[in-house]
């Protein structure tokens, strides 16, 4: 039988943050302080301020879930993620943006985006879904993990009440994709997870605007939102942080198994997958955790799915911890290749020849990249221009 996890209400909150308006971060989140994350709308609207304004009111203050079951007493049973919260009336989850009221569970964070930005694609990491293109990106507060190592931690660790947002409906944000240029829309930052009905209609208004839509997220969800999920987007990319399960109970207050069910679920529906593993010295490094990891995705995912080897920087709550030895991402790379992955890629190390695309047939490059600026693409149709080989991926635009 599952525990239930204690109530977000008893979660240790960062310092509310201060009243401004809707951030559009010049530099994306990853690479903001704590006092950059906390800048004047004025200056932060200069990014996009080519564009024309998001249409905007004041909305809902709550939109009502779409997965929950209603139990005796008032209490529900929130469905979206394996913790499966039960939330008494006037309490929370542990995501912290679901709220049961008089038993009925709110989304608390529907069409309340706490950051907004402009990024190259390949900064998601996404390196074989419309190389050289802008996504438009965007996330809420809240999480359901709790990773120690967490880059945005002043979006997955904050609630609601501790940002100052307007609303913005699934359509104005989809327009003002069109607006500025973007190929995709970009659900990332913080967790998707945890506002999943806001994805979902993103998606849907995306899709007729001809705009793809590209997640990335942790894939601690259940079934049926993430089957509805892969139902209106177009790829989804996993952070498998870790291949063991002690890894993901005491790093990121989770369960590894449920993460694999996700991945082997996308993998099946045909929406296309990339994953990163970001690599933690002294904690998710072992050699044979990776061949373990290799051998299953070999065996149960496939021999094509792209896999990121990111490189950690110290921060958040694993500050004490060094950067991770170029060597020990050269290893699990090699790893990977001698199980016969065809695209491992090593990130978060500029310039390394393992950037760029290979044709797992000819070994010719066929998506050159220096950081995230592609220099050439010699993709035609999906095959590789020099043998014909297809390379798998989402190439052409909708």
């Amino acid at each position: 039988m599952k525990k239930n996890p204690p109530i977000c209400d008893q979660k240790p909150l960062p310092r509310p943050i201060p009243e401004s308006d809707f951030p559009i971060w010049r530099d994306g989140p990853a690479a903001m302080t704590r006092r950059s994350f906390l800048i004047s709308s004025a200056t932060a609207l200069a990014t996009l301020a080519s564009a024309p304004p998001l249409l905007s009111d004041r909305g809902p203050e709550g939109v009502e879930a779409r997965y929950y079951e209603k139990l005796a007493d008032g209490e529900v049973r929130c469905l979206l993620c394996p913790k499966e919260c039960r939330i008494q009336p006037g309490k929370r989850g542990a995501c912290g943006v679901r709220e049961n009221r008089n038993g009925t569970l709110f989304s608390l964070v529907y069409g309340r985006p706490c950051a907004i930005h402009l990024d190259p694609i390949e900064k998601k990491p996404f390196f074989h879904v419309l190389p050289g293109t802008q996504s438009f990106s965007l996330a809420t507060v809240g999480c359901n993990m709790d990773c120690k190592f967490c880059q945005n931690w002043q979006i997955s660790q904050s609630r609601p009440e501790d940002v100052k947002t307007a609303y913005y409906s699934p359509e104005s944000l989809a327009d003002r994709a069109l607006s500025v240029g973007a190929r995709s829309i970009a659900y990332t930052y913080g967790e998707p997870v945890v506002f999943n009905e806001y994805v979902q209609d993103i998606a849907s208004a995306a899709r007729e605007r001809r705009l793809a839509s590209v997640v990335v997220s942790n894939g601690f969800i259940n079934k049926q939102p993430l089957t509805d999920l892969c139902g209106i987007v177009e790829a989804i990319k996993i952070d498998l942080k870790a291949f063991t399960d002690d890894y993901y109970r005491n790093i990121c207050n989770a369960e590894l198994k449920p993460v694999l069910d996700s991945i082997a679920l996308i993998r099946k529906s045909g929406v296309w997958l990339e994953l990163v593993y970001l690599m933690i010295p002294t904690l998710n490094d072992d050699p044979e955790d990776i061949r373990r990891m290799a051998q299953w995705l070999r065996t149960e995912i496939g021999l094509d799915v792209p896999v990121h080897f990111s490189r950690f920087h110290p921060q958040y709550q694993l500050a004490n911890l060094p950067p991770t030895p170029i060597s020990s991402l050269e290893r699990a790379y090699d790893i990977c290749r001698e199980e016969g992955l065809e695209y491992v890629y090593i990130g978060n190390v500029p310039g390394h020849e393992t950037e760029s695309t290979r044709c797992p047939s000819c070994s010719r490059t066929v998506i050159s990249r220096k950081g995230y600026k592609i220099v050439t693409i010699d993709i035609s149709k999906g095959l590789c221009r020099f043998c014909g080989h297809a390379i798998p991926g989402v190439w052409e635009e909708m």
